[in-house]
């Protein structure tokens, strides 16, 4: 007798293990393991999404029309060149299946998101990564991985779980030296969270010509994180690939209204961005004071790196941290077993993960 057997490659997918969200006989949990916004959605998209309760035995709009032309009102964008998905790991998934097939190899950088060899495996294309340098991704790098065989280019800027980003010169140079059929897919989805003058989301590299497409999600600086909610700007030969590849209601009515009111509400933006870049640097600045070594994180997270000699090491601290009912992100599965991701929450969150690290440190901390 035979089974159905699925096509080379995929029983070789380690299946992506989303940070942890409970703890046993605890209710007082912090949650500081999966990036997500530290005030949650805005009050104007959880209204946007309860108010369309009533409306859920009818289909959505399967061209999400009002939250393209809301997007690209906001950026300053071509609505006709915005796609939405189910959050970006559809989009990205769906670039890969569109554009790599077996014998294909899709690029990222060393400690690139999981979601980009996980996607290209699926697809039957193989994964190739490309040396970090000082946890960055480093364009020469990248270049010198480019092969005949390479499909797709993953640069996360700001990457995951790494935080650590490269200044628009940088992405542009990889673009200007990458052969015109490598599709290079910038995912942006920190942009938001981004302060310094030399970084941009790669919109300038869409419009400059055919091989470049942008990804973003409502799940970090908008909070949509449950409602899973994303989007890519891209030229219009790749758009018409994806909206050809996607289901024809792959976002569903609650999301798209509430994707709609959530990048509306400036000013409720603009209050995360705030509190992130002020409980980011302070998180970190005292992380070091503790002896940690941190990354410049670009993002809403910081990765932390433990002494991998001693029994104060990065899983020590993460139980010890869980018995304290704080729930960080263990980044072991992405090659880094000395580290830990921790995302910046609320005030008395990030007070109180000071406060843990210091005493499982054994540092004065009076």
């Amino acid at each position: 007798m035979t089974t159905p057997s699925a096509k080379p490659g995929v029983m070789l997918i380690k299946p992506y293990v989303a940070g942890g969200s409970n703890l046993e006989d605890r209710d007082d949990i912090i949650k500081l393991s999966s990036n997500e916004g530290a005030f949650g959605p805005s009050p104007k998209a959880q209204a946007a999404y309860t108010k369309g309760a009533a409306e859920l035995h009818r289909y959505p709009d399967g061209g999400s029309t009002e939250l393209r032309e809301t997007i690209a009102k906001v950026h300053g964008l071509n609505a006709d060149q915005i796609v939405c998905g189910a959050g970006s790991d559809e989009l990205i998934a769906l670039l890969c299946s569109s554009y790599a097939s077996e014998g294909d190899e899709v690029l990222y950088s060393q400690y690139g998101f999981l979601m980009y060899p996980i996607s290209a495996m699926a697809a039957g294309a193989t994964p190739v990564t490309a040396p970090e340098t000082d946890l960055t991704a480093n364009v020469d790098a990248l270049l010198a991985a480019v092969t005949d065989r390479t499909r797709i280019l993953f640069l996360a800027n700001p990457n995951n779980p790494t935080g650590t980003s490269l200044p628009a010169s940088e992405v542009k140079r990889l673009h200007d030296n990458l052969r015109g059929d490598v599709l290079l897919v910038i995912d942006a989805a920190y942009a938001e969270y981004i302060a310094h003058e030399d970084y941009t989301a790669g919109i300038e590299l869409v419009d400059a010509g055919d091989n470049v497409i942008m990804t973003r999600t409502f799940s970090k600086i908008h909070g949509l994180g449950g409602a899973r909610l994303g989007w890519a700007y891209g030229p219009t030969n790749v758009i018409d690939v994806l909206n050809r590849a996607r289901g024809p209601f792959n976002v569903n009515s609650a999301a798209l209204d509430a994707g709609v009111a959530a990048i509306q509400d400036k000013e409720f933006t603009k209050k995360c961005v705030a509190h992130n870049l002020k409980w980011l640097a302070w998180t970190r600045d005292e992380l070091r004071e503790l002896g940690l070594t941190v990354t410049d994180s670009a993002g809403n997270f910081l990765l932390v790196e433990f002494d991998g000699t001693s029994q104060r090491n990065a899983s020590a601290a993460d139980k010890y941290l869980q018995g304290k009912g704080i729930i960080v992100r263990s980044v072991a599965s992405y090659g880094l077993p000395n580290h830990l991701r921790i995302t910046i929450g609320l005030e008395e969150e990030m007070r109180r993960v000071i406060d843990a690290l210091c005493h499982f440190l054994g540092k004065n901390c009076d």
